[in-house]
């Protein structure tokens, strides 16, 4: 048996095992609903006369170590939708899906021992003791909805982290808890770059220092850009839903879009309207505005001002403008799922000879770009699906220019082909990347378009003088930045590279009369585009010194009497008790330029 095959074996029978438990601790009345096997275990939802807390899971545990020991044999049985239901008419969850399933299909159940039954397909161990060198631990108790719709039952969800040995388990919680001092939220809070309120759910205030961190991010994405020709737009935020009918959004994307409801009774927004009277507002309006979820359309509208010959092309529009995107509160995420964010967007507009080219170039800049985070990456390319638009014959090209890029590139058999995942509108190539933690992301993103060119009537005058349709590539590296802020603010645990973090230098006078010379080193360090902070007032300067340790400056420097003299500076060095005395000053501001021209990623520990 495979060992993929072993670990779903084992946590979907642990789940009958925790719900066996369960129901032998809180009676025979509890709903039980599902149990799948989930990635580091499994998890049950029931319906229990009590809340279950933190101090009811060392009882559960022991409970399923009992139920195991019992070495109960596990017995499938097929039975008749009609037996099913009847076996299980106290079961209201149960039933549902019973009743759901169609006439004649086959239905399973499992028996551990003989005082427990579930409905399942399987399959299971045959008997408990195959369990028994099993390691697991309740990890949480969670409120869930009936098949997620939160106008269903509410149940109580009992995680379980379940692993075949104790080392397993172990070195799971252990990833777990390094994972939980990376939390990017908790970082976020303690290096005061971000916060949320509940007066703007999904939507951060970045805060001065995350604001830098926020604007050397798209400083950086902007020089990239600029150095392979990408020029940049800027469009409105809030469009009339005309613009969203024609790019197809209004009737896909709705749901997810903030919408500004247009008037009725009248045509202008200025018309008066009755403050109780909510029928005169209507989605169908004309005038109905929507904050745009996307730059697409935008870009379309740019490109089409006016008539172009194959000689400009390609085109490539970069937008950094605000996004908005409505989301479901349960799956709003720090800054991983938020519903307002910005990303490093671009449209270019190609010839069908071009894309090859393009691509390559794309591919070029997200190397260049995860190389400077220390980041590495896989490609997926995913394939026309069923309900693809466009001529076939200009889908077979495309898909054989980006196989033929990702050969080059990767290697045939290096990058992972999801056939017939691709957009409606195009193939395309996804780029995940993988952080300290060995998590991965889906960043970067490359997806030729070949419906919204047609949809807005986009067209460029070919060398033999007819008007052909453009295709777009979409294409962005980065993705949401303040998504990839949360990623690396984890994968460097919240120290920045110097070039990145928010202040590189903190300055530390020892006393109030060397603040005349600490001055002078903030000076010529901003002269020098150093990112500095000092701390001038009369508090010691040990607790200076441990705030901006806190903080996580790269470089604290501390000066006296003695600097002060000889023009040096003393530096305490980020995650390091070393001190370098007696550093030229002139010698530590040309480090600082070469860290940041250079984008350095290691921070010198030696100067």
């Amino acid at each position: 048996m495979e060992k993929e095959e072993f670990l779903q074996l084992y946590r979907h029978s642990l789940a009958h095992v925790l719900a066996k438990a369960v129901i032998e601790i809180y009676g025979k009345d509890v709903q039980f609903a599902i149990g799948p096997q989930i990635d580091d275990g499994c998890y049950y939802d029931f319906v229990l006369p009590r809340t279950v807390t933190e101090e009811d899971f060392p009882v559960i545990e022991e409970k399923m170590r009992e139920i195991i020991k019992r070495r109960e044999t596990w017995t499938r049985k097929e039975i008749s939708k009609a037996d099913a239901l009847e076996l299980f008419k106290d079961q209201k969850f149960k039933k549902e899906l019973i009743e759901d399933l169609p006439d004649g299909e086959t239905i399973t159940t499992y028996n551990t021992g003989d005082d427990y039954v579930d409905l399942c397909r399987g399959p299971h161990v045959e008997n408990s003791q195959e369990l028994m060198g099993t390691a697991y631990k309740i990890k949480s108790v969670s409120g869930a909805y009936w098949r997620g719709d939160e106008t269903r039952d509410q149940l109580q969800r009992i995680y379980l982290f379940a692993f075949p040995t104790k080392d397993e388990l172990k070195a799971h919680l252990a990833w777990l808890k390094e994972a939980q001092e990376r939390d990017h939220k908790k970082i976020g809070t303690q290096l005061d770059l971000f916060m949320f309120r509940e007066t703007a759910p999904g939507m951060a205030y970045w805060l001065p220092r995350g604001w830098i961190l926020y604007q050397e991010l798209m400083k950086y994405s902007r020089e990239i850009q600029l150095k392979h020709n990408y020029t940049e737009i800027s469009a409105p935020l809030i469009n009339n839903k005309k613009l969203w009918l024609i790019s197809g959004h209004w009737a896909h994307y709705q749901n997810n879009m903030f919408i500004v409801p247009g008037i009725t009774k009248g045509v202008n927004a200025t018309d008066a309207v009755e403050s109780d009277d909510s029928s005169a507002y209507s989605v169908d309006a004309e005038d109905t505005m929507a904050a745009k979820p996307m730059n697409c359309p935008n870009a379309m509208m740019s490109y089409k001002r006016t008539m172009h010959s194959y000689k400009e092309l390609p085109i490539r529009y970069s937008e950094y403008d605000v996004l908005h995107r409505k989301e479901k509160s349960g799956q709003m995420n720090g800054l991983f799922r938020v519903q307002e964010f910005r990303q490093d967007d671009d449209h270019t507009f190609v010839t069908p000879e071009q894309i090859k080219d393009e691509i390559k170039d794309v591919i070029a800049i997200a190397d260049e770009i995860y190389k400077t985070f220390g980041i590495t990456y896989r490609a997926e390319f995913s394939t026309r699906p069923d309900d693809f638009m466009g001529d076939i014959e200009s889908w077979n090209s495309a898909e054989a220019s980006l196989k033929e890029i990702l050969d080059e590139k990767y290697g045939d058999g290096n990058y992972e082909i999801n056939a017939g995942d691709g957009a409606f509108y195009g193939p395309k190539i996804d780029l995940q990347i993988k952080d300290a933690l060995g998590r991965e992301w889906q960043c970067g993103t490359v997806q030729l378009d070949f419906q919204l060119p047609h949809n807005f009537e986009l067209t460029f005058v070919d060398k033999d003088g007819a008007q052909k349709m453009p295709i777009v590539i979409h294409r962005a590296i980065f993705g949401s930045f303040e998504r990839f802020i949360g990623i690396i603010t984890e994968h460097f645990k919240g120290a920045f590279p110097f070039w990145l973090n928010p202040y590189q230098v903190a300055v530390v006078p020892i006393r109030p009369e060397h603040n005349e010379y600490a001055q002078k080193v903030c000076d010529t360090l901003r002269n020098a585009g150093v990112r500095v902070e000092s701390d001038l007032t009369d508090v010691n300067m040990r607790d200076k010194i441990k705030r901006f340790k806190q903080m996580k400056d790269p470089y604290i420097l501390v000066v006296g009497d003695k600097e002060a003299a000889e023009n040096t500076v003393s530096v305490n060095v980020r995650s390091s008790n070393k001190q370098l005395q007696g550093v030229p000053l002139d010698k530590f501001v040309d480090l600082c330029k070469k860290l940041n021209a250079e984008r350095t990623l290691e921070l010198p520990q030696e100067i």
